[in-house]
Formats: structure tokens, C-alpha cells, sequence
């Protein structure tokens, strides 16, 4: 990347545009890679600026899992308006789409949350469960009754839908169309099985 040259902007402008390139380089390299310097180096500024904005490293790459994250959040919210089981397709397809245009990005972001960092993986937590959220939210819709286990169900179906689209871009043996479809099924069978189960073992 060639280096920006210097502009001038206000304090909200500036720490967007550090984020920003924060969040491009992300889709490049892995989160601990990041280099402050080089980040500095695009924006035309000081490392010493950057630092005017963010207290620490960590707190630099904190924030860009903060600003992917409510990234890929908007792009995946769902439609209210339409029909309940329309409403998931649309969520998931933004999901799936999302994914495999941010590929990079959001493998990193994934790692981060696997990592011994406790902050990174509290705030991809807090992602997932604002996912989550979404999801029971509607669910009465679906004519599915809200209670403990089913919201149990729902946060193992996200972490499924997560490892099967990864898995699905790195070796894809079926359309994107049945991707879709595998999630969307997916969603009322563990729901609707997870009562069902244990209504059997009961």
C-alpha cells in the first residue's frame, strides 16, 4: 500500500479512517500482525497520533475486531417485514455473502476468538450473541416457544453455521444455494429437536 498523504480531519474522522485501514489490513494478515507503524505510515501520520486514539496496540486491535464486527452485524440483520422463514433465508444469504467477500477478515476475527486473549474473545461473544438475539427473538413466529434449552440450541446452531461456512470456503463441494438451505433447515430442526428430545428421554 502507498502511504496517504496527510489531510486534515476532525477527531471522529480520523479515528474512523485509522479503523478503517486497520479493518483492510485485517482481511490481509492475522490480527497480531497488524503493524501500528505501518498503519500510521497509510494514514500519514504519526505513530505518537495514533497512539492519541487508541491507548495501547491491543487497544488498536481490540477496536478493529469492535469495528468488523458491527460491520458484519449490519450487513446480516434481519428483515422483519417479511415472512419468518423468509426472514432467516435473508439473514443467512447476507451471512454467507458477507463471509465470502470478508473471507480474510473474518477467518482472523475467528482466531482471535480462539486465542488466550480474553478481551478479543469477549467481545466475539458479545457478537455471537447479539446474533443469537436476533434469532430468539423471531422464533416465536416460527411457532417455536422460547425457554432455556432452545436458546442453548440457538448459540449451538450460530457456531454451527460459523465452522460449516468456513469449512464450505475452504473446500466447497456444494453450491452456495445448498449452503444456504443446510442453515436455514438447520435452525427449526435443532430448535424444534431439542424439545422433541427431551421429551423422548423424558
Amino acid at each position: 500500500m502507498e502511504a496517504t498523504k496527510r489531510t486534515r480531519m476532525s477527531p471522529d474522522e480520523r479515528r474512523a479512517q485509522l479503523l478503517e485501514l486497520g479493518a483492510r489490513m485485517l482481511a490481509e494478515r492475522p490480527l497480531e500482525q497488524i503493524s501500528v507503524e505501518e498503519i500510521a505510515d497509510q494514514a500519514g501520520v504519526s505513530r505518537g497520533l495514533l497512539f492519541h486514539y487508541f491507548s495501547s496496540k491491543h487497544d488498536f486491535h481490540l477496536a478493529i475486531v469492535r469495528y468488523t464486527s458491527a460491520d458484519m452485524l449490519a450487513h446480516t440483520e434481519p428483515d422483519p417485514t417479511l415472512e419468518p422463514m423468509d426472514m432467516l433465508r435473508g439473514a443467512v444469504t447476507a451471512y454467507v455473502d458477507y463471509v465470502t467477500e470478508n473471507r480474510g477478515t473474518y477467518v482472523s476475527m475467528l482466531r482471535g476468538s480462539a486465542s488466550g486473549d480474553e478481551a478479543m474473545r469477549e467481545e466475539f461473544e458479545n457478537t455471537r450473541a447479539v446474533m443469537a438475539e436476533r434469532i430468539v427473538t423471531h422464533l416465536p413466529r416460527l411457532g417455536i416457544e422460547l425457554d432455556a434449552r432452545i436458546a442453548l440450541a440457538v448459540r449451538g446452531w450460530i457456531a454451527f453455521v460459523e465452522e460449516a461456512t468456513i469449512s464450505w470456503l475452504r473446500d466447497p463441494r456444494i453450491p452456495r444455494d445448498e449452503l444456504i438451505d443446510l442453515h436455514v433447515a438447520a435452525l427449526p430442526a435443532v430448535a424444534l429437536g431439542a424439545s422433541a428430545a427431551i421429551g423422548l428421554l423424558g
